[in-house]
């Protein structure tokens, strides 16, 4: 039996997929490109999609803290970072 965070997390990529493919989000390779030049000293961890807000979340850490920054994955402009 297939484990639920596996399961979920390729229904999450499923949406995603689809939600691109329609138009709908821009892709995460446009958001990376215009977010890691702005975290300049910070490690970039990867990304997490939420398709319920329509929303990208890149994981970044720096002198031991994690960094969150927010955005929206229609228009590409960043809603919060955290510090």
């Amino acid at each position: 039996m297939p484990n639920i965070a596996t399961v979920l997390k390729e229904e999450i990529a499923r949406v995603a997929r689809k939600e691109l493919r329609a138009g709908n989000i821009r892709p995460i390779r446009e958001i990376e490109g215009r977010i890691l030049p702005a975290m300049q000293g910070a490690q970039y961890l990867g990304f997490e999609y939420d398709p319920v807000a329509l929303a990208y979340r890149l994981k970044f850490i720096r002198d031991g803290h994690v960094i969150f920054v927010d955005v929206d994955a229609r228009s590409g402009e960043t809603i919060r970072q955290s510090r």
